[in-house]
């Protein structure tokens, strides 16, 4: 009876494992229902590496998601909707950049905050926007001794 009661706890712990690591996965990947935030806007040249559900972050924490990318065909840049975590004030003269991880890691959205005194309202659009570096072209550009004739 004893060999079948430490099957029993062993397989316990596989499934209580098993269920932790997919609880863990859905709030990395932003898969898991996220608390309540307000939309704002950007629009970038080229946000090449974001997707909807990359983090937004504020001073390296994340603060909230992108939930929205579209093309616009009238200005041929990448429209994008940030929600941003309720409780969260973001200054009306705030940037928006696309930074990465370093060279192996993922991009994600970065607010650097202005100093005004006044605050974005929801929907509001965020004109400070800086897009991301191809670090491929940035490496072509070495290789092949770009722009140095």
């Amino acid at each position: 009876m004893s060999h079948s009661t430490t099957e029993v706890l062993v397989g316990g712990a596989v499934l209580a494992a098993a269920i932790g690591f997919v609880v863990y996965t859905g709030q990395v990947t932003g898969f898991t229902t996220s608390a309540a935030g307000y939309p704002l806007s950007a629009s970038f040249r080229s946000i090449e590496g974001v997707s909807v559900g990359t983090d937004v972050r504020l001073a390296g924490v994340k603060i909230g998601t992108v939930t929205g990318i579209d093309l616009n065909p009238q200005t041929f840049r990448a429209d994008t909707v940030l929600t941003v975590a309720n409780g969260i004030e973001i200054p009306d003269d705030s940037a928006v950049i696309v930074s990465s991880e370093g060279l192996l890691g993922g991009n994600y959205i970065e607010i650097m905050p202005g100093g005004s005194p006044f605050n974005l309202d929801p929907g509001a659009e965020i004109e400070d926007t800086q897009s991301s570096v191809s670090l491929v072209t940035l490496l072509l550009r070495y290789v092949s001794g770009g722009g140095d004739e």
